[in-house]
């Protein structure tokens, strides 16, 4: 009997340390950029290393605003600063939605941002392959409709390295889960259950 409660407890206890494992672990992401309906606007927020291995630079941007152009997947996040244009053979994606073109109302921190009709990666000028980057820009009183954008994952790639991909995540991302979460709480619930019954029978044995 022993046994049988002290499995279950050690059961409760394993799916209450992985699933707070789950919530509170975080690897380490390649570049991404999220664009969200924040109240009235509509924001993009960019974080994460860039790996410019395989990519040549070809132009340099005294100054490139943040913007966005759906149907010839391009989007710009940032300050727009200086920017450094490298091509390569960037596969993905060759739009994320229709023909609207527009400036951002604003914009800060690095300039980066993706042109796949001419398979360009953008970078803050002089930019040191690996560096973590961030930046954000915001259209005031917009919309993803308005935008001309569609909600999704669009991921672009150079290469087989971690950091050798641009990811545009439009609207919230889903959280697959592979079944142990689920397997666990089910053991959990048994074992709760089952200790729930047998508890009752422990006393009258006691009394």
């Amino acid at each position: 009997m022993k046994t049988f409660i002290l499995a279950a407890i050690r059961c409760s206890l394993m799916f209450t340390a992985v699933t707070a494992s789950l919530f509170c672990v975080r690897p380490a992401e390649a570049y991404t950029v999220t664009l969200q309906q924040v109240g009235a606007n509509v924001v993009a927020t960019g974080s994460g290393p860039l790996d410019l291995t395989g990519l040549t630079l070809v132009v340099t941007y005294a100054s490139l605003p943040a913007q966005i152009f759906p149907v010839l997947g391009q989007i710009v996040t940032g300050s727009g600063g200086a920017t450094d244009g490298y091509q390569g053979s960037i596969s993905g994606p060759t739009s994320f939605g229709g023909v609207f073109f527009t400036f951002a109302s604003s914009g800060s921190g690095d300039s980066v941002g993706i042109f796949r009709d001419t398979s360009t990666l953008l970078v803050p000028s002089g930019y040191v392959s690996g560096t973590a980057l961030s930046d954000s820009a915001t259209y005031n009183n917009a919309t993803f409709a308005s935008l001309g954008v569609t909600p999704g994952t669009y991921v672009w790639t150079w290469g087989a390295g971690a950091n050798q991909n641009f990811t545009l995540q439009i609207g919230p991302a889903g959280v697959p889960d592979g079944g142990s979460t689920v397997s666990l709480l089910g053991c959990a619930l048994l074992g709760l259950a089952a200790l729930r019954r047998k508890l009752p029978l422990l006393r009258e044995r006691k009394s």
